[in-house]
């Protein structure tokens, strides 16, 4: 036995060697971890379990069978975060450049599969080539088996994607499907063309870094949702992010112990908003005078900047935020913030996270750039999300709720569950001198003094209309409450929807404006 034992233990230890130590060498060179490094980092030690070790390629075209290496470019497995079951793959670039191959493709959807009839979160290490041209359509048809479980998964159990690495090509979509993107400063890309053929098509010059960075999709694609300035981060952030979530749809996020320090009063939310409506402010103030001490992680931080999105923790529960920011565009919801949010909203309903809603919104953005390019269909995206959602739905009006927009910000007419605001809330169709000017237009320009005239119009509909009360007194507003008192009022109205039961319609599924 023990000759068999020596037998096993050689194959074992030749795959975990990968490409070899040159090419091991090589990818630390680069400032990157190996794939098993990677696994590492992020589960709980000792608590990986690996599958497919032993897997080799069937490949026979071009000389390929004489380099059959034990794994075949993709580690697959499960193991722990935080003592909770994952399943994970981490690609090898050492290993044919962690390009996919008919059996690399295999064990990822043989994880895939395992994690869905486990109901258990899966994590992809992505640093790959892309497809393995030596086997031509076997490579492509592996890439949409994992597509295709990609899709089967969305919503049933959370898929997240850390892109370490290149990923090109059909590759990209894989992660594009998954909930959430992290990538790397400068060693991490992504897209759909590389700049050699950018240059072929369009004759644009352009690096891989500019063209598909990891900055480039934090800011002006919003493709990624986290940029991580090394892997370590990067992993510690994957660790994070699992925190905030169940295992699946059927289950809820785990509670943090929490001990209430007898006092839920928050004082400093009180001198937040400026006593100037048009003054901005951070809303992440707001938000960090509301939730557990350092319990805010930002998604989309550097995307559509108008809007913050992000899970946090209320009393040991893990919620949902969706605020408007003041401090950026003043907090207008355009066509990149009401898809950042929409997004958002959804991944949480799907998982059965509560949703607070802060809300300073002076309107949609105007003009031809926005209507040209569908904020109709685009800011319905939003509309969408919120009136689907299920799960307990909580909005506080700071300050200004206008227009459209107060109906899309999770108002009690798309179905949340409790409405609040402060005294400093302004609900109306539009801002006061707006209004005036439309609604006193033919007495402001007949006024001997037209200026004066309009200031005295102003005045008149503020104090009519630019105040919570009115919304109150018609039921749509729930309470208007002291800045103060906002964390007790949401920790109990959390509590009192713990149970909430709510369905919709039966359908085989809706049709979101796209």
């Amino acid at each position: 036995m023990q000759k068999h034992v020596d037998t096993l233990h050689a194959k074992v230890a030749e795959a975990h060697l990968g490409g070899g130590e040159k090419r091991i060498a090589a990818q630390h060179a680069k400032g990157k971890l190996t794939a098993r490094e990677r696994l590492h980092f992020l589960l709980d030690e000792g608590s990986f379990e690996e599958i497919g070790t032993l897997v080799r390629h069937r490949s026979y075209d071009f000389g390929m069978f004489e380099d059959r290496p034990y794994g075949d470019g993709v580690i697959t497995g499960f193991g722990t975060i935080d003592g909770r079951l994952v399943y994970v793959y981490s690609q090898d670039f050492t290993v044919f450049g962690g390009s996919l191959s008919e059996t690399h493709a295999g064990k990822i959807v043989k994880i895939m599969d395992l994690a869905m009839r486990s109901g258990a979160p899966i994590i992809g290490l992505n640093d790959s080539g892309g497809a393995r041209i030596q086997e031509g359509v076997k490579s492509l048809a592996g890439y949409a088996d994992i597509f295709y479980r990609n899709t089967l998964a969305s919503g049933v159990i959370p898929q997240l994607s850390a892109i370490m690495g290149p990923c090109a090509g059909g590759a990209v979509y894989s992660p594009a499907i998954t909930d959430f993107i992290l990538m790397v400063e400068h060693t991490s890309y992504m897209f759909v063309t590389g700049p050699n053929v950018v240059k072929t098509v369009t004759h644009e010059e352009v690096s891989s870094e500019d063209l598909g960075g990891a900055a480039t999709h934090a800011t002006k694609s919003g493709v990624s949702h986290f940029t991580c300035e090394n892997e370590i981060v990067c992993l510690q952030n994957l660790r994070r992010l699992v925190s905030y979530m169940p295992q699946n749809c059927e289950e809820t996020a785990p509670n943090f112990p929490y001990t209430s320090p007898g006092t839920e009063e928050r004082p400093a939310l009180d001198s937040i908003i400026p006593d100037n409506p048009n003054q901005p402010y951070d809303i992440r103030d707001v938000i960090h005078g509301i939730t557990d001490e350092e319990s805010f992680m930002e998604v989309h931080k550097d995307f559509a900047e108008n809007i913050v999105v992000g899970f946090s923790r209320i009393g040991g529960r893990s919620v949902g935020i969706i605020a408007n920011q003041p401090a950026y565009l003043a907090g207008v919801l355009d066509i990149d913030a009401s898809t950042k949010g929409a997004r958002f909203v959804r991944f949480c309903d799907s998982f059965n996270i509560p949703l607070l809603v802060l809300e300073d919104v002076p309107g949609f953005l105007p003009g031809t750039d926005q209507e040209w390019n569908a904020i109709i269909t685009n800011g319905a995206k939003l509309l969408y999300a919120f009136s689907e959602a299920t799960v307990p739905r909580i909005t506080v009006i700071t300050r200004k709720s206008y227009g459209g927009a107060y109906c899309v910000m999770n108002s009690k007419h798309i179905g949340a569950d409790l409405n609040l605001a402060w005294p400093s809330a302004e609900i109306a169709v539009m801002g006061p001198k707006g209004a005036a000017e439309i609604i006193f237009r033919k007495e402001i320009s007949e006024a001997a003094d037209p200026v004066a005239k309009l200031d005295e119009k102003v005045a008149e509909y503020t104090e009519t209309f630019a105040h919570p009360y009115r919304a109150a007194s018609l039921g749509f507003i729930d309470d208007v409450i002291e800045p103060r008192h906002t964390r007790a009022r949401v920790i109990n109205a959390f509590r009192m929807l713990e149970n909430k039961a709510a369905t919709l319609p039966r359908k085989k599924h809706g049709n979101i404006p796209l």
